[in-house]
């Protein structure tokens, strides 16, 4: 396994640093995807990449585009660079980086699959978000016919780069906040395995977070609806996959 890490940036100057300084000890090469920060943001991911150029290459995107589309040009600078696996960790520090050792000792084992972050929130969760994203696990679990992705959401997971780069070069994935769970459904279409481990997840560290209630909500459910679609002309082929 050759593995990197991808960081999607939008104005996380406050908690980036801390999130690079936790996963230094790694030894990972960490691509710092700017998603059309603001200057402020600007100048912080470029002090830490100088000051770290030996383990972060920062890719600058003209304009915000989302999350998924700054999780694409990660993934593609990793494809493109030889990688063979890449971990997806959110630039707020939600994410417990200790559970790094855990998710790739995973995928040493099993370096087909799909490794996907299972949160484990404690009670400074808000209930709307915990129910909506409730919510979205089961039309995952319908658009999939499967209970494999125990949670389609978590931006902290492990991807096999050698099924993800046809995937990129075929489809047109959602943008934005509908991307994780579109290229979690769409990889175990392909016939990619999924694991789950868990993990416990708190709030970002710098209290910001960019999920537009209204806009992101309305992406999320259009993108259900298009992979419900998808998943009847794929029904037979789903339903048979349990039988072999």
């Amino acid at each position: 396994m050759k593995v990197c890490v991808i960081i999607p940036v939008y104005n996380h100057e406050d908690a980036v640093g801390t999130v690079v300084e936790q996963l230094k000890p790694y030894d990972l090469l960490c691509y710092l995807i700017n998603d059309g920060s603001t200057p402020s943001c600007t100048s912080v991911l470029k002090r830490l990449a100088e000051r770290e150029q030996d383990w972060i290459v920062l890719y600058e995107r003209p304009e915000n585009g989302g999350k998924g589309a700054a999780v694409i040009d990660g993934l593609r600078l990793a494809i493109a660079d030889g990688f063979s696996h890449a971990l997806q960790i959110d630039a707020d520090g939600q994410h417990r980086l200790e559970d790094i050792d855990r998710l790739l000792k995973v995928a040493e084992r099993h370096p087909n699959r799909l490794i996907l972050g299972k949160p484990r929130f404690d009670d400074t969760v808000p209930k709307g978000r915990l129910y909506g994203r409730q919510f979205t696990n089961l039309w995952i679990w319908i658009n999939t016919l499967s209970l494999s992705i125990a949670d389609g959401m978590c931006g902290f997971r492990c991807y096999p780069l050698a099924a993800v780069d046809p995937l990129l070069k075929s489809t047109r994935m959602g943008l934005r906040m509908d991307f994780d769970i579109e290229i979690a459904v769409r990889l175990y279409w392909q016939g990619i395995d999924v694991l789950n481990v868990e993990t416990e997840v708190r709030y970002p560290l710098d209290g910001v977070s960019h999920f537009d209630m209204l806009r992101d909500n309305l992406l999320i459910s259009r993108k259900h609806a298009q992979l419900f679609f998808g998943m009847l002309i794929r029904l037979p082929r789903l339903w048979m996959r349990h039988w072999r």
